[in-house]
């Protein structure tokens, strides 16, 4: 595993929109192996293929690392299949703009489908931390940052 360069707000690529996932191969693998790694020294829950100058759909979160057992996830061409109309305003932070966190709107569950690193279709609701995660960086997917979508608290 090797870590990746981080890229930060004002690199165009972070508002790219990614393509579809079509290959699962090797490559992919290690990838996903390398945006662990990278994660995981920064340090954060969540990264998106954009955050380290990768233009496809897959990010990769681990919401319980600082404090309990590892949960990582790889998520390639994730969706959104559904979601809470109820929300929570959280502060978030993004690996790729240091050293600020912002006030942001997410829904309290969402009812996700994705791809494993193998292909395999998963689905799954998400509910807290991890629904937010999912939906953080789903947006760097599509090109969104957290600074698009701050709210007061």
């Amino acid at each position: 595993m090797a870590e990746l360069d981080l890229r930060f707000e004002g690199d165009p690529v972070l508002r790219t929109v990614c393509a579809p996932v079509t290959v699962f191969d090797p490559a992919l693998a290690d990838l996903i192996s390398d945006m662990f790694a990278t994660m995981y020294a920064a340090p954060g829950r969540g990264l998106a293929a954009p955050q380290v100058g990768v233009t496809g759909r897959i990010f990769v979160t681990d919401v319980t690392w600082k404090d309990q057992d590892p949960t990582p996830i790889a998520f390639v061409n994730p969706e959104i299949r559904g979601q809470a109309d109820e929300v929570v305003i959280g502060t978030e932070a993004c690996l790729s703009i240091p050293g600020r966190a912002f006030g942001v709107s997410r829904p309290v569950w969402v009812d996700a489908r994705w791809q494993d690193a193998e292909g395999r279709a998963q689905e799954a609701r998400l509910t807290g931390p991890q629904a937010i995660c999912f939906c953080h960086e789903l947006d760097h997917l599509n090109g969104v940052l957290i600074t698009d979508h701050r709210v007061a608290q």
